[in-house]
């Protein structure tokens, strides 16, 4: 039973007894940020910011009672640390890559990008791992897939992070509409460009103050937000592209008001604009002669 009184298993006893509290208490600190923090941003900023302290105290904490102890291992701490640290390091940069995203502003939580070639929305950012919920695949547009994807943080510094939703969370939309000729093409576009202000001006508008801070950031010219009709003839029929600004989250279904509300208008319009679809015209075809003499025919082109 002398061990019991060995220095070494003290220290060891007391470290975790140490960092049973210090787990404890970070467990129901992080318990009441649901209770008394509503936003659902803010609880997570908050429960992160626990835990990270949590592991920084339990730093100090071991370095504090094993101090005796590690003022002998320097040196052999030093040689092991640099086998360790070419052994591990993609998690390095990993916990490098933390550190540039949450000082960095790359993403935070609840933003939509694309990070190594995954897009979703980030739903939580820990020190080696960057947690998405895959939007696209085989679901079409923008919406959940049901998948829910971890990225490696170092992937900061190898490829480009898209943010869809960063310091500009507006996208630039198109939709091309196809029109017979011999339609009346001003009435169609005058109908196009009611429809788009009518679905999206809102949003134009709101974009526009979130573009003039953008242009006091970067150096950016000046873009117009407002919806905007053109017209492009080609060989099958006259197209016409709506283009107009609308929020990320919801680009899918503006689309699908912008498309319904232009059909309702066609139908009203009595037959002066028709929506054009892919035909085949034969514009001349060949002339056969048939030239009959006794019981044999010959054709002739």
């Amino acid at each position: 039973m002398y061990w019991i009184y060995d220095p070494a298993i003290g220290k060891i006893i007391a470290a975790v007894v140490g960092y049973l509290v210090i787990g404890v208490i970070v467990f129901f600190v992080k318990t009441s940020a649901n209770n008394y923090i509503a936003d659902t941003y803010s609880r997570y900023r908050a429960k992160k910011i626990f835990e990270y302290a949590g592991y920084f105290v339990a730093i100090v904490y071991s370095t504090i009672v094993f101090s005796e102890q590690l003022s002998g291992l320097t040196v052999v701490l030093g040689v092991a640390g640099a086998g360790v640290a070419f052994a591990l390091q993609e998690v390095i940069i990993s916990i490098a890559g933390w550190v540039a995203i949450s000082i960095g502003s790359f993403y935070a939580p609840g933003d939509r990008v694309q990070l190594g070639g995954i897009t979703g929305d980030v739903i939580d950012i820990g020190i080696l791992r960057t947690t998405l919920m895959e939007t696209g695949q085989w679901v079409e547009a923008d919406l959940y897939n049901g998948r829910v994807v971890r990225i490696a943080n170092s992937f900061v510094f190898k490829e480009p992070v898209f943010n869809y939703s960063g310091s500009f969370p507006f996208l630039w939309d198109e939709i091309k509409v196809p029109v017979k000729y011999g339609s009346n093409h001003r009435l169609a576009r005058q109908i196009f460009q009611q429809v788009a202000e009518e679905k999206t001006l809102e949003y134009a508008e709101v974009a526009q103050t979130a573009w003039d801070h953008l242009v006091k950031q970067y150096i950016l010219k000046e873009s117009k937000l407002d919806p905007q009709v053109t017209l492009a003839a080609n060989d099958n029929w006259i197209e016409f592209t709506i283009r107009y600004i609308v929020d990320y989250r919801i680009r899918r279904k503006i689309k699908d008001e912008i498309f319904t509300a232009i059909l309702d208008q066609l139908e009203q319009s009595e037959g002066q604009v028709a929506i054009a679809s892919t035909t085949i015209h034969i514009v001349e075809t060949p002339v056969i002669q048939v030239h009959q003499t006794s019981n044999v025919s010959t054709v002739k082109r």
